[in-house]
């Protein structure tokens, strides 16, 4: 493998809140800058240091969201700071374009990942055409010009449900195990998490059993019985949070005494058909691992045990010690397993986006702050994990990274 361009130094989150709940006063930048702020202090840098801040955001409606952060955190003025929207998949992109300035020389120390204030959220409308119109409000914008192709999110995944016989049952089982993995790990997880008006805990976990799961009400309408029916367990909640890590060249790490944790191998963001957006996800897992082959290839990466990594001959989704996938929707978390050939018990061992909620822009990168801690808390398990999130309009992200 190429010496890796970027290195993880550290990585932090909020936890995450329910939208009305924890954070409902709270904007964007006022609960990404605690984050960040611990971020510096648990890498050990200086805000002196950190030359830009990259941030995804889906629901700001404009402005420059990494500006506000980088400034309510500290920041010099002169931090550079560049603000991402590419809906869901934000956060996650937001990190490979930090990767991407580190690349190319255009910084040395960079903060990245997504915020989210989904509670505070601009009420959208349409610009009337001639005096007198009423501005039209508008809960979402348009993700594919043609709106045959841009279905409702929740129609979508209810449809490919149906088509793909993936039960209620299936479903609801899948988002019960979410919430008791995450409850169960809940002590570990705190580590990862930066207090934010003192909640240090994901506040939409909750002991679900299956009785209750049973009596959980229809997501979206179904024509007449239909054992595949989407009940609301089976979707992610709408949420309030952030994820941030600290990205560093080898020379910055050299310069500032550094010990990074981690490496970003590679990243991958595609395309598919915006009428099952749920599919990207798996599609951009298969792309990085495919691209993190190819940049193997004609090199040796030897790991502290003197063995050659797996990469050399291409890494199978199977062979990765650690998956996190934000699952916006159960049946797409199922899905994503059927395709890649992943035991569901393998993918979110610590619960998902189920369990969590999902604020759109900032959970890709909540997701890698959850990979990262995983990978590296277990030392016994190999050394790669990946991250993954699928978006509105049929695009997804994903990232390979690896323990050092």
């Amino acid at each position: 493998m190429p010496a890796p361009a970027a290195l993880i130094a550290a990585w932090a989150r909020s936890a995450v809140a329910p939208v009305g709940g924890a954070f409902r006063a709270l904007h964007a930048h006022e609960i990404g800058a605690p984050v960040l702020q611990a971020l510096l202090a648990r890498a050990g840098v200086r805000a002196a240091d950190v030359d830009a801040v990259v941030v995804g955001n889906a629901l700001g409606a404009g402005g420059n969201p990494a500006r506000m952060l980088a400034l309510a955190a500290g920041l010099p003025d002169a931090c550079a700071a560049l603000s991402v929207d590419t809906q869901c998949c934000s956060g996650l992109d937001a990190v490979a374009m930090a990767v991407g300035m580190l690349a190319s020389g255009q910084a040395q120390v960079v903060i990245a990942g997504g915020v989210e204030a989904w509670s505070r959220a601009p009420l959208r409308h349409t610009r009337p055409l001639h005096a007198g119109d009423v501005a039209v409000p508008y809960e979402r914008p348009a993700f594919a010009p043609d709106p045959a192709r841009d279905p409702d999110l929740l129609e979508s995944a209810a449809q490919y449900a149906r088509m793909h016989g993936i039960t209620r049952l299936q479903q609801d089982d899948y988002a019960v195990q979410s919430h008791t993995r995450a409850l169960a790990h809940q002590a570990f997880l705190a580590q990862e998490i930066t207090s934010v008006q003192g909640l240090q805990h994901d506040a939409y976990v909750r002991a679900v059993s299956p009785r209750l799961a049973a009596r959980m009400p229809l997501a979206c309408k179904t024509d007449g019985i239909d054992d595949t029916a989407m009940s609301t367990l089976a979707v992610s909640s709408k949420a309030d949070g952030a994820g941030l890590v600290l990205l560093a060249s080898p020379a910055a790490c050299e310069r500032l005494g550094l010990a990074p944790r981690a490496a970003w191998v590679a990243s991958a963001a595609v395309g598919c058909d915006p009428t099952t957006p749920l599919v990207a996800a798996s599609t951009a897992v298969q792309a990085v691992l495919q691209r993190a082959g190819e940049q193997a290839n004609g090199h040796v990466n030897v790991q502290a045990s003197g063995s050659a990594s797996a990469l050399e001959s291409g890494y199978a989704a199977h062979d990765i010690a650690a998956v996190e996938l934000h699952d916006a929707f159960a049946v797409q978390g199922l899905d994503f397993c059927r395709r890649l050939g992943l035991d569901a018990q393998r993918v979110n061992r610590r619960g998902g986006g189920l369990a969590r909620g999902h604020p759109i822009g900032a959970s890709g990168a909540i997701a890698l702050v959850r990979l990262l801690t995983d990978l590296c808390a277990d030392e016994a398990a190999g050394a790669y994990g990946v991250a993954a999130v699928a978006g509105a309009g049929g695009i997804g992200s994903a990232a390979l990274v690896q323990r050092l």
